[in-house]
């Protein structure tokens, strides 16, 4: 409705261009929004306002002419003018109710479309370090990065979901260190732990399977124990295995996958990682200073240039990140987004910084960054710090066990990223409508157990008889859910192109909140045949498009609650 809204503007632009009304070379962008104020019509636009000061008229005199200048629609009931010049249009029920016939007709391809074209993306997300289980801000990241990945697909992209291990460093030395204590029998207040040591009970988990020599299958690697406490580099090794395979369980049960898993060990492996500090080092863009090497990242915007190479020789993180990137690029990927946690906003001008230094044809602002506050847990109102399996913090295992997968990834995604986030465990296990998980999935399950009832009461859902009867859904809250289904498809488009899961958590809670009002407001089960079946239809319409906008989620709709 809305794209029909607009080409009878443009129509009528251009109709006001030739009366010389407007100027002839104008082409402003004609936005048309849904009103909130269904007293108001169905649709407004500024366009009047937009153009008066350009065509020196006043807006109402300008709206005026619009409206003259509007050609006939069958989709368009009336147009008023309101205030000092908004144009509202109230759709004809035969119009909006069309959109019923679509969404049933397209299914789940509802809301899908070709805007990518197949061009290739690469989302990088999670990227935890293999140092133990994942806390519920990698949770985050993974509900955030995954529901982009969902987004991009529905919109016609060709996605890569790609997980990047920091199994190389001081903290995978410490993750061995530490294993290596416990498979010693040493506990974290004995006076030989690491200093920097991890205190978790799974480090336990993991010296016990190394003792008993087990294999541990992750990912695409095998790695046996050799139950030598004395070798630190078998230990190392193993350990790293164990909390990958630890962290891909996680994932699993979070309805998470990847397409590739990047190890940064593999950089120093193939010499990706010298060979950048080469590459910047010949570019010009390096200098030494106290025994350090430096890049010049002030001369890409950084605020200070940053040091690649300490004095003992190790690299800083940002350099292999830099080759990282590069890699990217280099495998084709024009268009990358990296999603991570807050902590990670002061890499994102040195790693571009160190691109753009490369002079490799990246393009500045490349790669795009989408950021995630950080999350607090709660139960009965206090935070929760603490978890039995990591012992410093909450881990997404912890959130699942506790309220089940939906509503851990729906809570988790349902909020801007960059904007921290209160877990309420009370309120995700709890089944009211305060619970906007349950809330959307009940509205799923009540048109299904809607069609039940028809079918229990002998008056089973007729396709046929609804198609021809959907004028007859007239009530001020059926063309509310109508309108609401027409807009689907533009919020996947807008939530992909931004970036936002949010969105379509928004968009759900609306279309379910619009939906619920429809069902305690008109009656479905009429004697009328043809009525029932059309407000069947309208019921129909509605768990497809609730189901479409879940699976972009990746929450699940059931039937029956």
């Amino acid at each position: 409705m809305k794209e029909t809204i607009v080409a009878l503007l443009e129509d009528a632009l251009d109709s006001l261009k030739q009366q010389g009304i407007v100027p002839a070379d104008l082409a402003p962008t004609i936005k048309v929004d849904p009103t909130r104020d269904k007293s108001h019509g169905d649709y407004a636009t500024n366009l009047a306002l937009m153009l008066a000061k350009p065509a020196g008229r006043k807006p109402r005199d300008l709206a005026e002419a619009l409206v003259g200048a509007l050609p006939a629609s069958d989709a368009v009931q009336k147009v008023e003018i309101a205030g000092p010049g908004f144009v509202n249009f109230f759709a004809a029920t035969d119009a909006a109710a069309q959109v019923i016939r679509q969404v049933l007709d397209s299914g789940d391809a509802f809301g899908r479309s070709l805007t990518g074209q197949g061009r290739k993306v690469q989302v990088e997300f999670v990227s935890a370090n293999p140092t133990g289980p994942l806390h519920v801000g990698h949770g985050r990241g993974a509900a955030i990065g995954d529901c982009i990945c969902r987004l991009l697909e529905a919109t016609g992209f060709d996605v890569t979901r790609e997980f990047y291990y920091n199994d190389a460093g001081a903290q995978i030395s410490n993750l061995a260190l530490s294993v290596q204590a416990r498979v010693r029998g040493l506990d974290p207040d004995d006076a030989g732990w690491p200093a920097d040591g991890y205190r978790g009970g799974y480090i336990i988990d993991v010296a016990n399977a190394y003792l008993a020599g087990e294999t541990v299958h992750a990912d695409d690697r095998h790695v046996t124990a050799k139950a030598d406490p004395e070798d630190l580099d078998a230990i190392q090794e193993f350990a790293v295995a164990y909390l990958r395979r630890e962290q891909d369980l996680d994932l699993k049960a979070f309805g998470v996958h990847f397409d590739v898993y990047f190890l940064e060990s593999s950089l120093y492996q193939d010499g990706k990682v010298e060979a950048t500090v080469e590459r910047l080092i010949e570019k010009g863009h390096t200098f030494e200073q106290d025994g350090a090497l430096w890049l010049r990242t002030t001369d890409f915007g950084d605020d200070k240039d940053r040091v690649m190479r300490k004095s003992d020789g190790q690299y800083t993180y940002f350099l292999p990140d830099v080759a990282y990137h590069l890699d990217k690029w280099q495998r084709g990927f024009e268009t990358v987004i990296n999603e991570q946690g807050a902590d990670h906003h002061s890499t994102v001008t040195r790693v571009r910084a160190g691109l753009q230094a490369l002079e490799a044809g990246i393009p500045t602002g490349w790669p795009d960054y989408v950021l995630h506050q950080m999350v607090m847990v709660t139960r009965s109102g206090v935070e929760v710090k603490l978890s039995k399996r990591a012992g410093s913090y909450v881990t997404v295992r912890d959130l699942i066990d506790e309220v089940g997968r939906d509503a851990t990834r729906f809570f988790l995604a349902a909020r801007r990223a960059d904007s921290q986030l209160t877990f309420d465990i009370d309120l995700a296990r709890s089944q009211s409508n305060d619970n906007p998980v349950y809330y959307v999935q009940y509205a799923h399950a009540r048109v299904c157990s809607m069609l039940r009832r028809a079918e229990a009461d002998g008056m089973p859902f007729d396709h046929g008889l609804a198609m021809q009867s959907l004028a007859l859904l007239e009530e001020d809250q059926e063309k509310a859910v109508m309108n609401r289904l027409a807009r689907f498809p533009e919020v996947v488009e807008h939530a992909a192109a931004s970036r936002e899961p949010q969105q379509i958590a928004q968009y759900l809670l609306d279309l379910a909140a619009e939906f619920h009002t429809c069902y305690n407001a008109v009656k479905v089960m009429v004697e009328d045949d043809a009525r029932r079946n059309a407000r069947l239809a309208l019921g129909l319409a509605t768990r497809q498009v609730l189901r479409n906008g879940l699976d972009l989620m990746g929450v699940g709709a059931p039937e029956e609650m």
